[in-house]
């Protein structure tokens, strides 16, 4: 059964619903939702003090132990301040007890790029922590994808890191609450031909209006949304881009070392994938500074549908300056 859920409200719905599920999850949080702490009690939705490292500590612990926390950074910039507990524990431990214990650990973190929150505010992070090495990442775009993923994610025998846009906020959408949706599965969020565009969290929203203005001018854009930064689907990717022959990536991160760099290096990496490919790869990412406060600013440095847009548009043969000529 579905339910129209906004996207923060689609996590919570799972959430609980993973907490009815299993009574071995619990929740660690700052400012835990007030409708789980009335309906599970305090034992097992535990408002924290200020103290991330603390609670993703207590978390590995308790993870190896047999319980299943769920971690609330709020934003991901506080993350930063348990950076050892995630990348020398978490990210660590199952590996160095040879597989014999599972660490079941689900941290959830809001990203607010172009939310008008400033540098500190607006930062993504998937890339830095899929470098970790050990921690799986997950990057949704929507209510529907978010409440599966996250239910997913509960599941997994490692650590995952669930990011979410916080622009993705009003969205809203018909959300199955008993889904699942395995991590390493990407999906195609809208067929296409002649180019395809990987995009993951918000700048999926982004590459389907690029998409839809594409369409009209006779460029057929495939979407591919990531969902999963690691594991990666390489193999929808590639199927995609064998299909049309032309790749861009959009990504709210800094174009150096980020995931938009990973999917192009591993496409081109790939002699099947690189013979097939009519022009070069393209980076759509955010700009290499910290992103600024002011609205004008902002907006200069985040990628959007008018830059995928110009790109389709260039690798398919037609300049936007002739595309907007042609049309006066």
């Amino acid at each position: 059964m579905s339910e129209r859920l906004k996207f923060f409200d689609a996590l919570d719905a799972a959430m609980a619903a993973e907490l009815r599920n299993d009574p071995d999850t619990f929740v660690l949080g700052t400012a835990p939702p007030a409708a789980m702490v009335e309906e599970f009690g305090g034992s097992r939705v535990r408002e924290m003090p200020i103290a991330e490292s603390a609670m993703t500590g207590m978390a590995v612990g308790a993870a190896g132990s047999g319980m299943h926390p769920i971690v609330l950074w709020s934003c991901v910039n506080f993350a930063f301040n348990a950076f050892d507990q995630i990348v020398n524990q978490a990210a660590r431990i199952r590996y160095m007890f040879g597989g014999q214990a599972d660490f079941p650990i689900l941290f959830r973190a809001r990203y607010l790029n172009g939310t008008r929150s400033a540098a500190q505010h607006s930062q993504t992070a998937y890339a830095l922590f899929a470098h970790a090495g050990g921690l799986k990442v997950v990057v949704p775009s929507g209510p529907a994808e978010a409440a599966g993923l996250l239910r997913g994610s509960v599941r997994d025998p490692n650590p995952v890191i669930l990011l979410e846009p916080e622009r993705l906020r009003p969205l809203d959408d018909d959300v199955d609450l008993d889904a699942v949706i395995p991590l390493g599965s990407a999906r195609v969020a809208r067929p296409g031909d002649d180019v395809t565009v990987v995009s993951l969290g918000y700048t999926v929203i982004e590459a389907c209006r690029a998409a839809d203005a594409l369409e009209a001018e006779g460029v057929s854009a495939e979407v591919v949304d990531l969902r999963t930064v690691v594991p990666l689907d390489l193999a929808t990717i590639k199927a995609s881009v064998g299909k049309t022959g032309r790749l861009i990536v959009v990504d709210e991160s800094l174009p150096t070392c980020s995931v938009a760099s990973e999917v192009i290096t591993s496409v081109v990496e790939d002699p099947e994938c690189l013979a097939l490919l009519k022009s070069a790869p393209r980076r759509v990412c955010t700009a290499p500074v910290p992103v600024p406060f002011s609205p004008q600013l902002e907006d200069r440095v985040l990628p959007d549908w008018g830059d995928v847009r110009a790109a389709a548009l260039e690798m398919t043969g037609i300049s936007v300056a002739d595309r907007e000529g042609a049309g006066r």
